[in-house]
């Protein structure tokens, strides 16, 4: 589908025609702030190290996101803007293993994904915190800051139009706002959970895209995760430089080995086939890869407390 303002064109094109090598570097590295790679080492440093009470209330905001971002462009189906404008180049391809114009794999345009889950994800710092929280001013800075950054790349490089992007940094920050009060309005995490994932299933029936079926998946993993880690881990966090390194470094090695291995018994034609068994299976491996490495490997951390009940210590 197509549909855009002819001054969003304009105003991409007005842009690129002056941005030169230097400019689509800095622009790269914006936009980088809002990819998966970058976002799973804040998010596994937070989890793992700093404090994984904060890492849960993003997560869960940031995996509402990563569903509700394709459900939205399934509906609408807008074409990146190079499709359908000459004028306007693709400096950066959402998936840079596939064709430009393969629409299951480079996603739809509206509304920009990197744009609503930097403000989730960023934007959650200061909400979690709240007005009274240390440092607030400096988190609101960083939750305003990089999701504005972010946007601004996305359509520089060529890859959304402008209303792309203020729909996504709008829906981003209102996840933030309802979330927690879904939570307090039902007074149970899980049941909150259970309601948001029941509601990410009808995407099942309509979705067409990877990036839908790989949010399912790192949602269910997720919300696993947390009900076993609370049950039967229960880990600390450390503030020990060489504790928090080891968890790291042995814990994203795990993400992207286990992940890996989950791919090889199927072949690469089958994976990237755009069919609803590729898609299942992309969407188990995004939930067992999930499960693991923040259910299951924390128990590397501290003793296994077997039969604990959620909130006992």
């Amino acid at each position: 589908m197509t549909f855009y303002y002819n001054w969003e064109v304009q105003l991409m094109e007005a842009i690129q025609s002056i941005l030169g090598t230097a400019g689509v570097y800095i622009m790269s590295f914006f936009t980088t702030l809002g990819e998966e790679a970058v976002m799973i080492g804040v998010m596994a440093f937070l989890y793992w190290c700093y404090d994984k009470e904060m890492a849960k209330f993003i997560g869960i905001n940031m995996v509402t996101g990563l569903v509700l971002n394709p459900m939205i462009k399934n509906v609408f189906l807008r074409r990146r803007p190079y499709f359908d404008n000459p004028g306007i180049k693709c400096l950066k391809p959402v998936n840079s293993k596939y064709d430009i114009y393969d629409i299951a794999a480079q996603g739809f345009s509206f509304p920009s994904g990197h744009s609503m889950n930097s403000g989730i994800m960023y934007g959650s710092f200061p909400a979690y915190k709240g007005r009274e929280g240390k440092n607030f001013k400096i988190l609101l800075a960083i939750g305003i800051g990089i999701p504005f950054l972010v946007g601004i790349s996305r359509f520089s490089l060529g890859v959304h139009y402008p209303t792309d992007v203020l729909v996504g940094w709008t829906v981003g920050f209102a996840v933030i706002m309802i979330i927690p009060r879904l939570e307090r309005a039902l007074k149970s995490r899980y049941k909150m959970m259970f309601i948001i994932w029941l509601i990410s299933l009808i995407g099942i029936f309509y979705c067409r895209t990877n990036d839908y079926f790989t949010g399912l998946g790192i949602m269910t993993g997720l919300f696993a995760a947390i009900w076993f880690e609370e049950r039967y881990v229960d880990f600390k966090n450390t503030k020990d430089p060489v504790k928090c390194a080891l968890r790291l470094i042995f814990g994203l090695a795990f993400y992207f080995g286990l992940n890996t291995l989950l791919k090889l018994p199927f072949s690469s034609d089958f994976l990237s086939s755009g069919t609803m068994a590729s898609f299942m299976v992309r969407t188990v491996r995004y939930t067992i890869v999930t499960f693991v490495i923040l259910g299951v490997y924390p128990l590397c951390f501290d003793r296994i407390k077997l039969g604990r009940k959620p909130g006992e210590k």
